[in-house]
């Protein structure tokens, strides 16, 4: 079933090429306290930024491979959930460019469970 979810997307669109600050709540390595998966990236939310779904906008943070607790970093795409009404951004350090496969390959291991796309 598809969700209209175009607040979310548009939410995230206005990120897109800007510079942000994530708090992470679950850093990489950590795992997720409902599925019990292991998050392979640091992955958190901009703070005080509403999504549609009542909770701060997520965000992947690539590009570094140790745990963080918070970061800085420019807004580089947008994994836009097409089956829920959920939205991620995809953040790195200003210096690290990834292509869209390096992106998916990077958040498979939460991403292969919805459909989406990457929005640049």
């Amino acid at each position: 079933m598809k969700i209209e979810n175009s607040k979310s997307l548009e939410l995230a669109k206005q990120s897109l090429r800007k510079e942000v600050e994530i708090v992470f709540d679950r850093p990489l390595g950590s795992k997720h306290p409902k599925h019990g998966f292991i998050y392979e990236v640091n992955y958190g939310y901009l703070e005080g930024v509403k999504s549609p779904d009542g909770e701060d906008l997520d965000a992947y943070y690539l590009g570094i491979d140790k745990p963080l607790k918070k970061a800085k970093g420019i807004v580089r795409a947008v994994i836009h959930r097409l089956d829920n009404d959920d939205d991620k951004l995809v953040v790195t350090p200003e210096a690290v460019m990834l292509s869209d496969i390096e992106i998916e390959e990077a958040v498979n291991f939460q991403e292969q469970w919805f459909t989406h796309e990457i929005v640049r």
